[in-house]
């Protein structure tokens, strides 16, 4: 009994000189010097990672008709929405990473930042070697995990000057859009049919495991991270048990369900939710444009004489549509770059609203132009338009949640911020595939934009009527109450 009574003072005892431990870490990492040339530094390695990042969200789409007719070639034309559903096994471990990425918020940022790195890589490597369905859905399973996570987002957040915050962002994000290229050049290179999709996968898998070996070795941590751990760290046991009792949320130290429950407890958060949930019914468009650009090719190529449809998709995949990707990440690239100088300049809202009306018309453009046969650069510019500025629209939704967050939650707000988006993987999900699988992938184009609109129209309302402009926001003194 005696020995009994003893336990709880030594596992006191041990968290106290664990607790030491970590307080001496992340003081050593606070006083380690940054050079003048600091933001230049991280920016660039940041930017590669992001490479990575960006790669490994849009290769399964750059390829998806490839993928589709060789993996599912049983099922003709209804190929696209079969692999769309048979995919969505992948979903759930999307799902899974929303506890995941809160443990940055109390680990730190760079063992995240490397980590998914090199677990992206490691998908692309695993499609890469696939020749049937069940690798693939693996490799996928990896890459669904991974990309959600933009621990590189939260870099520029905790790192870059409030006023430029989201220029610098936009300007990373742009070089990381132009790193698709990567895809249609490996197109270019190691596809001379369309059979050979899976060089196309391997190739940028490689570059990504380069980068998260250097990412380990370059990286640090950043500054606002440290002093919120720090500060954390040096509470004592009556300050915790205080800050719970006035619920500050001063103790949370990441998790979803804090940063939901904190999310919904304050007016900003709440309408930024709300808003997310709205304009997410527009991720159906980063699913399906190569679909449209290559049946639409295809169709043109067909009637001019082609033997039949395979034959055409064949011709399209390694001719036009190769050469309008070519141009899609210039597109993407451009439009991210407007994003962030027009969210500094005319402010959040705004810069959304004008976000979602280019998606609009640049994806209508797409499809005009790659069923008439316009010049496959055009196309691609306007492919490149359309989900770059969708996702530049995005990229504003969770700059509003990191500038409404405090340091301590702010991973774990990002984290929650997936069950608001997840709502446009039910639409896309739920009521898309069925309905492409059912008409055929022809009937792609009218699916998508029925159900695009609609939820993007009604989320720039709730956006105008709702949510507060957080330019210049200081994100080691928010603590998401100032709208309340």
């Amino acid at each position: 009994m005696a020995a009994r009574a003893k336990d709880p003072r030594q596992a006191a005892e041990r968290r106290a000189l664990k607790k030491q431990k970590e307080i001496r870490k992340w003081e050593k990492e606070r006083l380690r010097p940054k050079g003048p040339r600091y933001l230049i530094y991280l920016v660039f390695i940041i930017s590669l990672v992001y490479v990575t990042d960006e790669i490994a969200s849009q290769i399964g789409t750059l390829m998806k008709t490839e993928i589709a007719n060789d993996l599912m070639a049983s099922f003709g034309d209804k190929s696209v929405g079969m692999l769309d559903i048979i995919s969505f096994v992948a979903i759930p471990f999307q799902a899974l990473s929303i506890f995941y990425k809160p443990l940055s918020d109390r680990f730190g940022r760079k063992l995240f930042l490397v980590v998914n790195t090199l677990g992206m890589a490691l998908g692309m490597i695993v499609i890469a070697l696939t020749h049937g369905i069940a690798l693939y859905i693996v490799g996928s399973v990896l890459i669904f995990f991974f990309v959600p996570h933009d621990m590189q987002v939260v870099y520029v957040m905790e790192s870059a000057p409030p006023k430029h915050r989201a220029k610098i962002f936009s300007m990373v994000k742009c070089v990381a859009t132009l790193g698709v290229m990567l895809v249609p050049v490996f197109r270019k290179l190691l596809m001379h049919s369309a059979a050979e999709w899976r060089m196309v996968y391997l190739a940028p898998a490689l570059v990504g495991l380069a980068i998260s070996f250097t990412a380990l070795l370059l990286a640090r941590e950043t500054d606002s991270f440290v002093e919120s751990r720090l500060n954390y760290l040096n509470m004592t046991e009556e300050e915790l048990q205080r800050a719970k009792a006035e619920k500050t949320d001063r103790d949370a130290q990441g998790g979803f369900f804090k940063g939901l429950k904190f999310a919904f407890r304050h007016r900003q958060l709440r309408w930024v939710f709300i808003t997310t949930a709205l304009c997410n019914c527009g991720a159906i468009i980063t699913m399906h444009y190569q679909v449209v650009m290559s049946y639409g090719f295809a169709e043109g190529i067909l009637a001019k004489g082609a033997a039949d449809l395979e034959t055409a998709l064949n011709e399209a995949s390694v001719g036009p549509v190769t050469a309008a990707l070519f141009m899609f990440p210039i597109g993407s690239a451009l439009a991210q770059l407007v994003v962030g100088f027009a969210a500094d300049g005319i402010g959040r809202k705004k810069s959304a609203v004008l976000m979602t009306a280019v998606t609009l018309t640049t994806f209508l453009l797409l499809v005009a132009g790659s069923r008439f046969g316009w010049s496959p650069y055009l196309v691609g510019i306007c492919c490149g338009a359309a989900v770059g500025s969708y996702w530049g629209m995005t990229d504003i939704m969770g700059i509003l949640v990191s500038e409404s967050s405090p340091t301590n939650l702010r991973a774990s707000m990002l984290s929650a911020m997936f069950l608001p988006m997840g709502v446009g993987y039910v639409v896309a999900y739920g009521v898309g595939l069925p309905l492409i699988t059912a008409l055929g992938n022809g009937a792609v184009p009218v699916i998508t934009l029925c159900l695009a609109v609609p939820g993007m129209a009604a989320g720039l309302v709730v956006m105008a009527a709702k949510v507060h402009d957080t330019n210049g926001v200081d994100l080691d003194k928010v603590t998401g109450t100032e709208w309340d």
